[in-house]
């Protein structure tokens, strides 16, 4: 088998191949044009990419369960939430640390200190921001506690 660089390569009576300068074709017999049969055709030349496409997997879901990419673009579009957190005259600040620690996942006792500080001389703290789900069970949680807390849109974003 040889390897050919050639001009131009008759395919059929109705089709001509005219490959560019660097191209490849490896031939039965002979050397060019209508002399051999082509069986392969390279034709990658100098840095141009080439091979085949792997065929596209597509996601099937069954009838009732929603698909990965469809339950991220709900989460995204879900509006957020902020948990505010209302001044008292009842409760200890130690009390409302402990309960902000104890009801926020992954509060820190820095945090909980300073969103106690917050709602203590300003009437008012943003302990999260959420989703509408989870600023509810938050605020009841706080509540549950004897917290006064409130929920409302996060206008702008997180």
């Amino acid at each position: 088998m040889e390897t050919a660089i050639c001009s131009r390569i008759a395919l059929s009576p109705s089709h001509v191949l005219s490959p560019k300068s660097g191209d490849r074709l490896s031939l039965y017999k002979g050397h060019c044009a209508n002399h051999g049969i082509p069986t392969a055709i390279l034709a990658t030349g100098p840095g141009k990419g080439g091979g085949l496409l792997e065929r596209p997997t597509i996601e099937k879901t069954t009838p009732g369960r929603e698909s990965e990419f469809d339950l991220r673009k709900s989460r995204k579009t879900a509006p957020p939430y902020r948990v505010i957190l209302h001044n008292d005259n009842y409760n200890k600040r130690e009390y409302v640390v402990q309960v902000l620690m104890k009801v926020i996942p992954g509060m820190t006792l820095d945090n909980a200190v300073n969103i106690m500080q917050e709602a203590h001389y300003n009437g008012l703290a943003v302990v999260i921001i959420c989703s509408q789900a989870d600023a509810e069970e938050h605020c009841m949680q706080l509540r549950g506690n004897g917290l006064l807390s409130s929920i409302e849109p996060a206008s702008g974003g997180c």
